[in-house]
């Protein structure tokens, strides 16, 4: 390998699903995109699920990956990810029918004025992973579904609970003149 170059490995449940030899590597970890260009600093962090672009020369190629990991080093990228799929093997027409079931299922779901249950909460983030993935999808297609919000989506990280004082005021919380 030459030094001005990074091993990208692409490994899935399923087995190595791309290696190739890259000048350069974009990712999307779940604190944003990052790029590893050759002689990155060691660096592992998490995937969520997008479009991982890299360029061999004057060639720019982009694939979509499902949640995972990221390990980076001198010239290597090692990404393990639940999924992956690349444009010359997708099928437009399928993605976009199931995108669209999926997404009347979780309009049904969503729509129903239940009390929340570990059943209904795990099936609703089923539901919201395979809508994402199948999103990543149409957007590695060239055609990406309009965005959407919806409430209950998590961005980021969890924010730990504030832990309350028995004054009511938050630990920790030191404002001049505050009582």
């Amino acid at each position: 390998m030459a030094d001005n170059k990074i091993d990208l490995e692409i490994v899935t449940p399923k087995g190595k699903a791309l290696t190739a030899s890259v000048d350069e590597v974009t990712a999307p970890s779940v604190q944003g995109e990052f790029g590893v260009l050759p002689g990155h600093l060691p660096i592992v962090a998490a995937l969520r699920t997008g479009l991982v672009t890299y360029r061999q020369g004057n060639d720019t190629k982009t694939c979509a990956v499902g949640a995972g990991f990221a390990e980076a080093g001198q010239n290597k990228l090692l990404i393990l990810a639940e999924d992956y799929a690349d444009k010359q093997t997708l099928d437009r027409v399928v993605v976009l029918k199931e995108f669209q079931e999926v997404d009347a299922k979780l309009d049904k779901v969503l729509g129903q004025v239940v009390e929340s249950t570990p059943e209904l909460e795990a099936e609703t983030k089923q539901l919201i992973e395979r809508q994402n993935w199948l999103a990543t999808l149409l957007e590695l297609s060239g055609d990406p579904p309009a965005a959407t919000m919806r409430p209950f989506e998590e961005w980021g990280p969890p924010t730990p609970p504030m832990v309350e004082e028995e004054e009511g005021k938050p630990e920790g919380l030191n404002i001049p003149g505050s009582p």
